[in-house]
């Protein structure tokens, strides 16, 4: 059973949520510590996370943070906010996506199962070793982690696959409409702030490693990876 995290302080939409939930045969937690936060994820160890922005004590990017210090597990933020900021500031922190206030139950439903099925489908349960590499850098995509030189660092399950994308296709432009076909179901969540702001995620990764500017902006166009780092290995 699917173990979903409800981290809102607003009593009425919690039960809402929890009771629509429950007809799918999620099982739910929500947070009453607004304080201890991460020690309730902890304990819980939930499959989901959702999460809203305005919080007693800390608010839900300082928590989607902590939460991406322990976990890659899909965070969904729940917000009345409807700025398009907003809604980039949650990506940046760690967001997988974003749901605003007053939402249809049905499509936070079907928002957590395409979330869960990315995560946890059979899909990638039955690719167990998947696994890209070109000239030493090899991207784990079932574990979320890229190596590089002995170096490794944690990735999102959306950073992995813009990734195994520009890995796959090294040196060939790989438009932005394949990227978004990839990586969402559902595209009215995305613009171009949304997936320039995922490019700019991939990069800080591949920069965590010593790679600097293998992500090439082709314009008008999409994006083109370049192996332009040393295999030292």
């Amino acid at each position: 059973m699917f173990k979903i995290f409800i981290v809102e302080d607003d009593k009425k939409l919690v039960s809402l949520l929890e009771e629509h939930l429950h007809k799918f045969e999620y099982d739910t937690r929500s947070v009453t510590d607004f304080a201890a936060v991460l020690s309730d994820f902890r304990s819980y160890d939930p499959h989901l996370v959702l999460l809203d922005i305005n919080l007693p004590k800390y608010d839900g990017y300082y928590w989607c943070r902590q939460i991406r210090g322990l976990s890659t597990c899909p965070i969904i933020f729940i917000s009345a906010r409807e700025g398009k900021m907003d809604q980039v500031m949650a990506l940046e922190n760690g967001a997988d996506d974003y749901l605003t206030k007053p939402f249809d139950y049905e499509i936070a439903v079907a928002k957590i199962s395409s979330q869960l099925r990315r995560a946890y489908g059979s899909y990638a349960a039955s690719q167990q070793t998947r696994s890209v590499t070109v000239s030493g850098l090899t991207l784990d995509v079932d574990r979320l982690s890229l190596t590089l030189n002995g170096q490794k660092v944690e990735l999102s399950h959306t950073e992995a696959k813009i990734l195994e994308e520009l890995l796959t296709r090294q040196e060939q432009v790989v438009s932005r409409d394949r990227l978004l076909d990839r990586i969402w179901d559902d595209q009215s969540f995305v613009d171009d702030n949304t997936l320039n702001v995922y490019v700019t995620r991939v990069r800080k990764k591949l920069s965590g490693l010593g790679v600097q500017d293998a992500v090439q902006t082709v314009r008008g166009q999409g994006y083109r990876l370049l192996p332009n780092w040393e295999d030292e290995t």
